[in-house]
This record gives C-alpha cells, sequence and structure tokens, in this order.
C-alpha cells in the first residue's frame, strides 16, 4: 500500500503536537517497518525544512530531513504536475500539489489532518485515525 503523507502529518510528529502527534509516530513507524510504502511531495520537504527551523536550529531541521529522505520516497515534481494542480482548481494549491503528486505516484491513500481540501480528489483522503482503523482491521 502506497501512502502519501500531508506537510501536517510530520509536522505533529516531529513537533509532538498533541493530540496528534501518536497518530504520526504510529503511521512512520508503519513506513519504517515497511508495512506501508510512505512518499512525500518534493514540495513538502521545502515546507517541513522552513517550518522545523522555527522550532530546531539548522544542524538538527538538515538530520531531520536527511532522516525523512532515508524513511520516506520523495516524488518528484514537473511542470505536468503544477498544470494538474490549476486544473484541480483546489481552494488550497498546495493541497493540489499532493493530490496531483499522488495521481502521478499511483498512491493509494492521502493521509492528512485537512480534509477539507481534499474533497477534489480522486485519490481517498483520510485523517491518521481513520487510516489507522482500516489499517488495524485489515492485518
Amino acid at each position: 500500500m502506497r501512502v502519501l503523507l500531508d506537510t501536517n502529518i510530520i509536522i505533529d510528529f516531529l513537533t509532538k503536537r498533541e493530540p496528534f502527534a501518536n497518530d504520526a509516530k504510529e503511521i512512520i513507524a508503519l513506513i519504517e517497518t515497511k508495512s506501508i510504502e510512505g512518499y512525500l511531495s518534493a514540495s513538502s520537504i521545502t515546507t517541513i525544512h522552513y517550518l522545523a527551523q522555527k522550532v530546531f536550529n539548522k544542524e538538527k531541521v538538515d538530520t531531520i530531513i536527511k532522516d525523512l529522505l532515508t524513511i520516506f520516497e520523495v516524488s518528484s515534481l514537473q511542470k505536468r504536475d503544477f498544470l494538474k494542480a490549476i486544473d484541480i482548481n483546489g481552494n488550497d494549491f498546495e493541497d493540489s500539489v499532493i493530490i496531483a503528486t499522488a495521481l502521478e505516484n499511483e498512491i493509494d491513500i492521502i493521509i492528512t489532518r485537512d480534509k477539507k481540501g481534499f474533497l477534489k480528489s480522486e485519490v481517498l483522503a483520510l485523517e491518521p485515525k481513520e487510516f489507522l482503523v482500516i489499517f488495524n482491521q485489515g492485518e
């Protein structure tokens, strides 16, 4: 199963943001153990780096990014992905880019805490708790 994590899930994990951190940690553990295949959009990497620097020093953030790049596959972004995102015409361009990325990489599920940003998605978008319930039922 291929899942693409929205930026907010990674930020929840890194900053231990409650009450969301445990679900994010559990999902990332599934990716680390190869129970599921985890993806991040290339655009998320720069956003994660930027937001993490508000909490951690640059050396720590660089280490975090290297660790994420070890755990996750990163979808590249090309001109066609941005054009697709424009065609999706969502309220949030960043979410539309993630949808386009998911389509391009044949992602099964987008995991996000902002499902309303993915109403126009052809790829199923689930909140972390929803995903974990479905995943654990399938085991």
